[in-house]
């Protein structure tokens, strides 16, 4: 059985391949300044992963994430 934070991990993971997905599959057109928060919030994300002394905030980690994936799912609702 997988962890509360294996699992935490996992929806992080989902979002992020989903973010991927939206911007390199269906080459979604951002103003500029939509892009500039997505990865804002995926290299402040990255940023607290890669801390050296291994110390990450998993909430942290849920909330960019999950940011940058609702900025991208409103532009795509926004499309329709």
């Amino acid at each position: 059985m997988m962890t509360s934070e294996g699992m935490r991990l996992r929806k992080i993971q989902r979002l992020a391949h989903e973010i991927m997905d939206e911007v390199n599959l269906r080459n979604v057109q951002m103003p500029p300044e939509l892009l500039t928060m997505v990865i804002d919030n995926l290299s402040r994300a990255v940023g607290d992963l890669t801390d050296p002394s291994g110390n990450f905030s998993l909430s942290y980690l849920e909330e960019k994430v999950g940011n940058a994936h609702s900025l991208l799912v409103r532009k795509r609702q926004s499309n329709r």
